[in-house]
């Protein structure tokens, strides 16, 4: 279901004119790029929890994705920084059945990203990136890499790379 989704804005938004026209048009386009979220499936999981380093690096994951949709001039950031995700449960966003295009819509985005790394060992993880259209609630897009390249501190660069190579990749 792999979807290059911008492209697909952008030609809803502006339908087929130049470049420069779509860009400008496509800035109003408001995504909620929720923050990143772990899932340990570590064999350590459940006995050695996250620390703050872990912490850290799913906020620079989370900054990474939002700082690149911001550099396309395409995308306007919404804050998610005071929504309260308590009533989702242990398990976060990534299993509330899609609750975050609701969330996103509350708070005036017409998107929804949710990144979760998922830990493999404590020098492995994937990573996986969902975007959500926030009115139907439809995935719009999904993103996926094994990289399993590296501990915690990688995973910003594996945001940057699926972010690169799936999900701001528009082919023509």
């Amino acid at each position: 279901m792999r979807m290059v989704w911008i492209a697909a804005v952008l030609a809803a938004l502006v339908g087929a004119s130049g470049l420069a026209v779509k860009a400008q048009a496509a800035a109003t386009t408001k995504i909620a790029v929720f923050n990143f979220e772990l899932e340990d499936k570590s064999a350590g999981a459940g006995i050695i929890a996250a620390d703050e380093r872990d912490t850290r690096y799913l906020s620079e994951a989370t900054a990474q994705a939002g700082r690149m949709l911001a550099d396309t001039k395409r995308f306007a950031l919404v804050d998610t920084t005071k929504v309260d995700l308590s009533t989702v449960g242990q398990y976060g966003l990534r299993n509330c059945g899609g609750c975050e295009a609701g969330i996103a819509r509350k708070l005036g985005a017409q998107f929804a990203l949710l990144g979760v790394v998922t830990r493999v060992n404590r020098t492995e993880h994937t990573l996986s990136i969902r975007v959500v259209d926030a009115a139907s609630g439809q995935v719009v897009a999904t993103g996926f890499t094994d990289l399993r390249m590296g501990a915690n501190y990688a995973w910003p660069r594996s945001v940057k790379w699926l972010m690169e190579k799936q999900i701001l990749a528009v082919k023509q």
